[in-house]
């Protein structure tokens, strides 16, 4: 009864991942129209955080220190930090190193709950699925190209960003008796502020005339409005409705929709094996998603 209660915010969960997934080709464009990682972060960042005061109320503070000090954490894992480590570790390293790397943040995610979240504990399924899944998210980015290359600096970032998406989440456990308005304005306000030190190493070079493109200012809008302003509160909402661990537990179905845009819009090849990885994603989300309680 439970689960058929929670099913859309399940749904919109996925639905949310899914958009996530596409990202990965709208960052790519820009990037190959000459925009820097953090000036795309910036720029996608500062468009949702003006939408969000269009229906946000202007409660500008949290109600405690404690509370205030939690946002900046937030702003920092789910915003700047995460995005900077992953978009340098892109440009140091394999992209499919770094795509893997941080598609386990579901699973970094589940190993913190089960050490510091009482109500999480470890069973087979719980196991079983999140193994499927991981190798599904390996058989997807890897495609049937699978080459070990081994790039040290890379790695680490992808890592710490999965990691930071990992706390992220189990962070937004400690604020949701706010609205989730709120906490994704509180989100793209400190995630701006915190990256604004990048520019001290890497000033702005893109060009204001750029903007004209319709490539640029299409690709930026999508991820601005679409990807951060509605996506980041839902994500908040699906959070608060079914608990960080199950709504993780949809961005192993991230590479998926990765690679059928990159197919359609990119022209890349998509092999057999990518499907057999997505179908493993799939049976391991379902499995892990009965081994978790309903609002884990």
């Amino acid at each position: 009864m439970e689960l058929r209660r929670s099913w859309p915010y399940h749904l919109l969960g996925i639905i949310v991942v899914l958009i996530w997934g596409v990202t990965f080709v709208n960052s790519k464009v820009l990037l190959n129209h000459g925009l820097m990682a953090h000036e795309i972060f910036t720029l996608r960042f500062l468009f949702a955080w003006l939408c969000i005061w269009l229906i946000s109320p202007r409660k500008l503070w949290c109600d405690s220190l404690r509370d205030e000090f939690l946002m900046v954490l937030l702003g920092i894992t789910g915003g700047s930090l995460y995005f900077v480590t992953e978009n340098i570790a892109v440009k140091v390293g394999y992209v499919n190193n770094v795509s893997f790397i941080v598609c386990t943040a579901p699973l970094l995610t589940t190993i913190l709950a089960l050490l510091f979240l009482k109500d999480i504990r470890a069973n087979r399924k719980l196991i079983i699925g999140s193994l499927m899944a991981t190798i599904g998210v390996g058989l997807v980015v890897f495609n049937g190209q699978f080459v070990l290359k081994i790039n040290p600096l890379g790695d680490l970032l992808a890592l710490a960003a999965s990691l930071c998406w990992a706390v992220y989440s189990i962070l937004m456990r400690y604020v949701s008796h706010y609205s989730s308005v709120f906490v994704t304005r509180k989100v793209f306000f400190y995630g701006l502020v915190t990256v604004l030190p990048v520019y001290l190493l890497r000033p702005w070079n893109f060009p204001l005339q750029g903007f004209l493109q319709p490539a640029v200012w299409g690709n930026l809008l999508f991820l601005g409005v679409v990807a951060s302003f509605a996506c980041f509160a839902l994500w908040s909402f699906v959070i608060k409705k079914i608990g960080a661990i199950s709504a993780s537990n949809y961005i192993y179905l991230n590479p998926v929709s990765t690679v059928v845009a990159s197919a359609l819009v990119l022209h890349e090849h998509m092999t057999i094996l990518a499907f057999m990885g997505a179908g493993s994603i799939l049976l391991g989300v379902y499995i892990v998603s009965k081994a978790l309680p309903q609002k884990a």
